[in-house]
């Protein structure tokens, strides 16, 4: 089965309890997705723009009717350190996350995750500013009053 007709019917959760060997051609980049060397048994994003389709309402159950392009728009790590990619829906703006292949694509990985850093939503001169109040504080401290 092709990801492009997800119309085909399974039984409600059958992706949550059998291995997806779907290979698809990824909407955003185009490349030819397979499933080999994701890590798991469930390939559900791009390896290399790390988008995917709104093709779930909860994970493997191809209940959704939306069948948006998911752009990842974040990442962020649980409790055992494994990464997980926030996606975004471009069409209802449903947000979902998604652990991480083992054939992702690093550096659009740390990207995501860099972002922002890079663009912080105040002024970087007020870090430089709070950095050298601090360290007139700390001078205060040590000399004495």
């Amino acid at each position: 089965m092709n990801r492009e007709n997800k119309k085909k019917s399974f039984e409600k959760g059958y992706y949550k309890t059998h291995p997806c060997h779907e290979t698809f051609t990824c909407k955003v980049c185009g490349r030819l997705v397979v499933p080999a060397g994701a890590g798991s048994a469930h390939r559900n994003h791009c390896p290399n723009c790390l988008s995917s389709l709104h093709v779930d309402m909860e994970p493997g159950d191809r209940q959704a009717e939306c069948g948006g392009i998911m752009d990842p728009i974040a990442v962020w790590v649980r409790n055992r350190g494994e990464w997980t990619i926030i996606h975004r829906c471009r069409r209802c703006k449903s947000l979902c996350a998604n652990r991480i292949a083992a054939d992702d694509n690093p550096i659009k990985l740390m990207s995501i995750a860099m972002k922002p850093v890079a663009s912080p939503p105040f002024p970087l001169e007020y870090l430089e500013a709070m950095t050298g109040m601090d360290n007139d504080r700390s001078k205060d401290k040590t000399h004495g009053p």
